[in-house]
C-alpha cells in the first residue's frame, strides 16, 4: 500500500510525498521547497531515499539540494532536461522504471509545458504523478513545446484507466473550471464539478488529487477533439480573465 501526503508548498504549488509501508521507502515528487518535505517526513518517521522530478522549473527542484544534502537521496530526473537539473544522479526517459520499494513506477514522456517533462505511472497502484502537463479541468502552459505535443499527452493519458489517481502539482482547478464553463457551457458534469470546487476552495479545502475519469468528463483540453482544437482552447484560456 502507498501513502501519499499532499504538501502545500510556495503561493499554489502542491509536493508529494509517497510512501511504502512495506518496505519503508519513501521519495518525494517535485519539492518545490525542502523545509516543508523534511518536516512532514520526520513528523512521520519516514526517510526520503529519492526525489522524483518531472521537469526542470523551479518551483519543482527548488528544494532538490537541500533535501538531497539533509538525507542523501537519489535525485531522478528527465534525460532531456539534465543540464537545467544539475542534482539529478540519475537521468530517465520513455519506458525507464523507477521503484518505491517493490511498487514499479515508468516514465511516461509527456513533453510541451517543458521539452523534456515526464510522468511516472505506477500502473499497479493506479497513480499517476504529472507535474505540469495534465491538471484539474486543465493542461499546463505550453512554454516549450507544441499544442500537437500536448494534444498527444492528453490522448495518451486519457487512455489510462478511468479510476488512476492523478497527482497534478497546482491549486489551479477554480481558475481552470471558470475557463472550463466558458469552453463547454452545456457540459452538466463540468457545471456540476464546478459547484463542489467553489465550495471546497470556500472552505479553503485542496481539489487535487483527481481522476482519469473525471478529467475525461470534465476537461477542456482532454476533451479536445483535436490538435486545432486544443490549441484554440490553450490560446483562450492563456488570455482568459474570469
Amino acid at each position: 500500500m502507498i501513502e501519499v501526503v499532499r504538501i502545500p508548498a510556495l503561493s499554489d504549488n502542491y509536493i508529494w510525498l509517497a510512501h511504502d509501508e512495506a518496505s519503508g521507502a519513501t521519495i518525494v515528487v517535485d519539492p518545490a521547497q525542502a523545509e516543508p518535505v523534511l518536516a512532514a517526513a520526520q513528523a512521520r518517521g519516514w526517510t526520503i531515499g529519492a526525489i522524483w522530478n518531472t521537469h526542470w522549473h523551479g518551483d519543482h527542484i527548488g528544494g532538490n539540494a537541500a533535501i538531497k544534502a539533509a538525507t542523501g537521496c537519489t535525485v531522478i530526473a528527465p534525460a532531456a532536461e539534465a543540464a537545467k537539473i544539475p542534482t539529478a544522479d540519475r537521468l530517465v526517459g520513455e519506458g525507464d522504471v523507477v521503484m518505491l520499494g517493490a511498487h514499479e513506477a515508468r516514465v511516461i514522456e509527456v513533453p510541451a509545458h517543458t521539452a523534456g517533462h515526464i510522468a511516472y505511472h505506477l500502473a499497479q497502484d493506479d497513480i499517476v504523478f504529472v507535474g505540469d502537463t495534465l491538471f484539474a479541468m486543465g493542461c499546463g502552459r505550453l512554454f516549450e513545446g507544441t499544442a500537437e505535443q500536448m494534444f498527444a499527452n492528453m490522448q495518451r493519458l486519457a487512455a489510462l484507466p478511468g479510476d488512476t489517481t492523478v497527482y497534478c502539482a497546482h491549486e489551479y482547478t477554480q481558475a481552470n473550471g471558470r475557463y472550463a464553463l466558458v469552453a463547454e457551457p452545456d457540459n452538466a458534469a463540468l457545471a456540476e464539478r464546478m459547484a463542489e470546487v467553489d465550495a471546497m476552495r470556500a472552505r479553503g479545502v485542496a481539489t487535487v488529487p483527481t481522476t482519469i475519469a473525471l478529467e475525461r468528463a470534465t476537461n477542456p483540453f482532454m476533451r479536445a477533439a483535436s490538435v486545432a482544437q486544443l490549441a484554440e482552447r490553450r490560446a483562450a484560456k492563456d488570455n482568459f480573465k474570469g
